[in-house]
């Protein structure tokens, strides 16, 4: 697994080609700490992740470290099985949010 970072004023996108799971989820963690202080906006880029399992959900769930900026973030270009696994979460845990994950999506289209 590897990934990029691009810095756009206050936004950040990271993409991720390869596997997300426990394995690279503390690569991942540190990319996201490691963006300036400057950096709002947070968007991972999981068109080339094909695979994500738990490890995925705790990544765009965790909360935020309260010494750290506030970052809004989201995700774009999901594959088919991390986004099943995202629904499947949302079964399981009702209260997850995926509007927030997913800012610009008619709610109607997750809630199918």
């Amino acid at each position: 697994m590897h990934f990029t970072t691009e810095i756009d004023g206050s936004t950040a996108r990271i993409t991720v080609h390869g596997e997300i799971d426990y394995d690279t989820l503390p690569l991942l963690r540190d990319a996201a700490a490691g963006l300036p202080a400057s950096v709002t906006d947070l968007v991972w880029d999981l068109e080339h992740a094909r695979f994500m399992d738990v490890a995925g959900l705790h990544l765009l769930f965790e909360e935020q470290s309260p010494e750290g900026p506030v970052r809004r973030t989201t995700v774009t270009n999901l594959a088919p099985q991390p986004l099943r696994l995202l629904m499947l979460a949302t079964e399981v845990r009702p209260g997850l949010e995926l509007t927030r994950l997913f800012p610009d999506t008619p709610t109607a289209l997750l809630d199918d």
